[in-house]
């Protein structure tokens, strides 16, 4: 009993952090805000959340100079990867944008595969190439139905894609140190980064701006890192992954209901793809292709 406790309580905390996660995007367009301005306060707030439940535990940890560089990069590129993401949402819709930018787990392999020298699993190739066909099919290619907006929205989730590929790199070297201290910095480097062009009329701010804002700030990156990190330490990676789709199925289905977007046969069938290729990239799958020589 006492082991399945932990199994019990990790699927809990990860299927609240992925349903949070679907939301994010709902709460972005609500703010009305820019992406500039969503992520400034996203950090803004999130930092004072994380950095202060840190300084409550006393989990600080001196940190050298490689790892600060290391968090640094991580910081730098998490806060790129929010913008893109964003932004993406006003020109693809946030289903789209949210199921392309799953694809976050095959440019990890490339680049661990190229810069840590780390030798490329190609019997995940074939998933690979299935998630980046259902891409295509995503960007709306019968008779062009999706215009130019589609791609730019869908060219910028690949880019954010790519970006939390590298965050994700950069993290992993930041062994023993607290994953609050890790996000926390990384907000205040997202403050600072942004402080010079974050223009936010605060003066015409309503109550729904504020709201949509707090929510993404303290729920969306306070709440939910608490959640993730500690489902992280009670289940094991099979588990993570699956319960990882959670995230774009309440993207999707917010899209379809809150804000009524109508996707075309060949998008969903596209996003099918898209999530059964990381789906299978994540738990493992492999495509039997033995070539037997007869003698």
């Amino acid at each position: 009993m006492n082991k399945q406790q932990p199994m019990s309580g990790g699927a809990w905390r990860m299927i609240a952090a992925m349903a949070l996660s679907g939301t994010i995007g709902w709460f972005v367009v609500t703010s009305g805000q820019s992406p500039i301005d969503v992520v400034f306060f996203r950090c803004l707030f999130g930092g004072a959340a994380l950095l202060g439940a840190l300084t409550l535990q006393r989990g600080w940890v001196r940190m050298d100079r490689a790892r600060l560089g290391w968090l640094a990069l991580g910081g730098v590129t998490l806060i790129l990867n929010w913008l893109c993401l964003f932004s993406a949402y006003s020109y693809s819709g946030i289903s789209v944008a949210t199921v392309v930018y799953h694809t976050q787990p095959f440019f990890l392999l490339i680049l661990t595969a190229v810069f840590q020298r780390e030798p490329f699993p190609f019997a995940r190739l074939p998933w690979l190439l299935l998630a980046f066909a259902g891409v295509v099919l995503i960007t709306g290619l019968d008779h062009g139905a999706s215009g130019g907006g589609m791609m730019v929205g869908i060219g910028l989730a690949m880019l954010a894609a790519l970006l939390y590929a590298i965050t994700t790199m950069a993290t992993r070297r930041l062994q023993g140190i607290a994953p609050g201290q890790i996000a926390g910095l990384q907000m205040v480097l997202g403050v600072l980064m942004l402080a010079p062009l974050a223009h936010p009329a605060v003066s015409t701010f309503d109550g729904r701006t504020w709201g949509a804002l707090l929510a993404l700030g303290l729920v969306h990156t306070g709440v939910m890192y608490t959640l993730l990190y500690g489902a992280f330490q009670r289940l094991n990676v099979v588990s993570i992954a699956t319960l990882s789709f959670v995230y774009p199925l309440v993207a999707i289905v917010i899209d379809v209901t809150v804000f009524h977007v109508v996707l075309s046969p060949l998008q969903l069938a596209g996003m099918a793809l898209v999530l059964l290729g990381v789906i299978a990239n994540q738990l493992g799958w492999s495509v039997p292709m033995r070539i037997r020589a007869r003698g």
